[in-house]
This record gives structure tokens, C-alpha cells and sequence, in this order.
């Protein structure tokens, strides 16, 4: 195993994240069971958590892209107020899941190539009895990934993709990388209308 595997550890992207994100946005990475969940601030626990699932580092790049689309008002909702259908999909369920997935699995495609590793998007539907064509969905994925990079990320996306090229490709420290993403959402901060 190399070096840059090693480097690819839950403990540090939850750092990465945690550092970035817990106290401006009162959120924070948590790992998970079987299923991914977003769930806001509650009486018991005063932070959002973003949960993603069995202790996969994919999952987590990918309930991060999620959570860097949301709005204010949608953090504000479980899962985001979106609707799920798990796996076992029709046709028409496969449709529409693909269309809502194209631009977090963008963002985690660009999350995942910051990191160095190589990103396979998901249809998510294993138990279904419709053929799905992975290849089409996956141009579409893309194109959108090099929409994102071409017209720029939504901020906390940008500061996320700052952190991890800091860290993973400039083998920058932690704390470097968390400090670089900070400056860049206090860049994108200072630039908003008043």
C-alpha cells in the first residue's frame, strides 16, 4: 500500500470536513450504518449531521456532495426533504432518481479526482428488473462535472475541493488545508452583495 492510500482514511476526511464545516454551518460528518441519512439540528443533538453510510469513504464524498447542493432550507429538513426510492427501482422511478443524482455524483466525481482516486458513478439499483444504461448516465455525470468546473462550485463545494487538493494532491497538512478552504469561504463570503 502506498503512502497516498494510506492518506485515504474516514478519520481524516472527517476531519477535513468536521474542521471546514462544524462551526460556521453547525455540521458535522458522521459515520453511519447501512443507510445514508442528512439530519438537521435537534433538541438532542445541536448540530447537523451529515451520516453517511457502513464507514465507506465513497459514501462519505458523496453525502457531502449532497450536503454542498442543499440550500439553507433544505438543511433545515431530514434527507433534505427529497424524495428517496431504495433500490428496486421501475423504470420511471430509475428515470427520475438519475435526474436528481447527476450533480452530487458531479461534485463527488470532482471531490473524488481531488483526492487522486478514480470515481464509478452509482445507479443505486441492484434488486431492480430494468436495464439501466450505466455508460449514458455516467456522459451525463460528467458533462455536469465540467459544467461545475467551467462556471464554478457552489461555495462550501469550492472550499471542500480547495481542502482536499490541499491535503491530498499538495500533500499539504490538515490544519493547512482546513486554513485554505477557510480563507476561500471568507473570499466568497466578502464577495456577496450586501
Amino acid at each position: 500500500m502506498s503512502d497516498r492510500q494510506e492518506r485515504w482514511t474516514l478519520e481524516d476526511i472527517t476531519a477535513l470536513f468536521d474542521r471546514i464545516f462544524a462551526e460556521r454551518y453547525q455540521t458535522r460528518l458522521i459515520r453511519g450504518g447501512e443507510e445514508p441519512l442528512y439530519r438537521p439540528a435537534n433538541s438532542e443533538t445541536p448540530y447537523h449531521q451529515v451520516i453517511f453510510a457502513r464507514g465507506y469513504y465513497a459514501s462519505a464524498l458523496h453525502e457531502i456532495s449532497h450536503w454542498c447542493i442543499a440550500g439553507a432550507q433544505r438543511r433545515q429538513q431530514e434527507d433534505y426533504g427529497y424524495w428517496y426510492c431504495p433500490d428496486g427501482r421501475d423504470a420511471e422511478q430509475q428515470k427520475a432518481f438519475e435526474q436528481a443524482e447527476i450533480a452530487p455524483q458531479a461534485l463527488e466525481s470532482i471531490f473524488t479526482r481531488a483526492c487522486g482516486r478514480v470515481f464509478h458513478v452509482s445507479v443505486d439499483n441492484l434488486g431492480g428488473d430494468i436495464e439501466v444504461d450505466i455508460e449514458a448516465f455516467a456522459a451525463r455525470v460528467e458533462a455536469r462535472a465540467q459544467r461545475y468546473l467551467k462556471e464554478g462550485l457552489p461555495a462550501r463545494a469550492n472550499a471542500f475541493q480547495v481542502a482536499l487538493k490541499r491535503f491530498y494532491s499538495d500533500q499539504a497538512t490538515l490544519a493547512e488545508a482546513v486554513a485554505q478552504a477557510h480563507a476561500t469561504l471568507d473570499k466568497m463570503d466578502k464577495a456577496l452583495p450586501a
